[in-house]
């Protein structure tokens, strides 16, 4: 299994309490409210690694990252691994102004980074820095409250940037800091830091989900042979496929290409959906593949005779990845970035809506032997309880044979 990702986040937002941004700060363990560092340069790292680790799209939801950077970290290449779109660094109050600092800060902003100034204090070693930022944030909890307002009266004459007050515990100082014009908030008074805990896509996941991209874009056989090639463990696992589903053929099949062009591309996808989920050999994970493979199955022979082929294939994704989550060991919403699916499918899945959600709902009802639901769900669709009985029992018997035909 893969290293499991920690960090923490905690909203920095305008004077209406609306979302601007997350600071993301280092933690060590799911456990971990502080964050207990031995070396900035460690945190820094960390931190942008596992942002790209659990996926700037899912981690920010569209808002900015605020992220500590120490002198090391912020001299170092791995500044440039984040997006400067959706980063705004903060130089701590620890790091020395020097001219090469200047200069690297200045490099980074032709690049279109962005930065405040962490913890700021009125000395003129800071100066220097003060027009190669876009904001500036001030610790309200370190002064009395009129040296605050003191700091932000003396500041407002030489910084035309954004201000944000920070460690902000009580409405009488957001109330203070607003009346002084400071636009961003970030403190307990709106939200603590929310510790957050992914494990990563695992290498051979992460292969899967790309091929099935390529076969989702591209009906071109020789795009789809060539990440086959480089991967010698799912080249073999797709000529058994081959074989095992075209064994009256009386001829194996011995080329990737042979492969591709007997099974279709839509086999193809369906049989990448189904290793994907089920191949993950932690213990107790068989009963549970199975049980994803037929609720894929019952969706799809649910949908006959009422939804055309292309929506029966669709639920067949939302049965098959509705378990995707616990069989994966990743948030089903980082699945989905990385895997783009038709709207109904991320509707019925993430939200529980949209036109497959009685589908998996029977389903599901179906499993719990739940027959008031499954009377409820199935007169949604316009379907009998017996129909469903017969349905469940053709999905049992295809999730056998499909566990063993893809080796799960």
């Amino acid at each position: 299994m893969g290293k499991e990702t920690f960090l923490a986040r905690q909203p920095i937002v305008d004077a209406k309490h609306r979302l601007l941004a997350y600071e993301l700060l280092f933690r060590q363990s799911m456990a971990s409210v502080s964050a207990q560092i031995s070396s900035p340069l460690q945190a820094g790292v960390e931190v942008i690694g596992n942002t790209l680790c659990l996926g700037p799209d899912w981690l920010l939801q569209g808002k900015l990252a605020f992220i500590n950077l120490d002198e090391a970290t912020l001299m170092s290449d791995f500044v440039t691994l984040l997006p400067p779109s959706r980063v705004v660094y903060e130089i701590l109050e620890t790091v020395q102004v020097t001219p090469v600092l200047v200069a690297r800060i200045q490099e980074l902003r032709q690049l279109g980074y962005r930065f405040a100034l962490d913890d700021f204090v009125c000395l003129d070693e800071y100066r220097p820095l003060l027009p190669l930022v876009d904001f500036v944030k001030l610790d309200v909890l370190e002064q009395h409250p009129e040296k605050t307002v003191e700091i932000i009266a003396h500041l407002q004459r030489q910084f035309s940037g954004h201000f944000i007050a920070e460690k902000v515990e009580t409405r009488e100082m957001f109330e203070l800091c607003r009346r002084c014009g400071i636009e961003y908030f970030q403190g307990y008074y709106f939200a603590r830091p929310e510790n957050l805990a992914n494990k990563p896509i695992q290498p051979g996941q992460l292969a899967v989900l790309e091929l099935m991209d390529t076969v989702r874009r591209s009906e071109d056989l020789g795009e789809i042979e060539e990440p086959l090639r480089r991967n010698a463990a799912l080249t073999l696992r797709v000529l058994r496929f081959a074989n095992s589903a075209h064994a009256g053929l009386g001829q194996p099949v011995h080329t990737v290409r042979q492969a591709l062009a007997l099974t279709g591309l839509n086999t193809l996808y369906r049989w990448l959906a189904l290793l994907l989920v089920t191949a993950n050999p932690a213990p107790g994970n068989a009963v549970l593949a199975r049980t994803a493979v037929a609720r894929g199955r019952l969706c799809e022979l649910l949908g006959r005779n009422r939804v055309d082929r292309a929506a029966q294939d669709e639920l067949f994704m939302t049965g098959l990845f509705s378990l995707a989550e616990p069989l994966m060991e990743v948030a089903l919403a980082r699945v989905l970035d990385l895997l783009p699916m038709p709207q109904p499918v991320v509707q019925a899945l993430l939200e529980r809506d949209g036109p497959y959600s009685p589908f998996l709902a029977l389903t599901e009802a179906s499993e719990h032997r739940d027959f008031e639901a499954i009377a409820c769900h199935a007169r949604a669709i316009g379907c009998s309880p017996e129909e469903v009985n017969l349905a469940q029992l053709q999905a049992l018997a295809w999730a056998e044979e499909m566990a063993h035909e893809a080796g799960a």
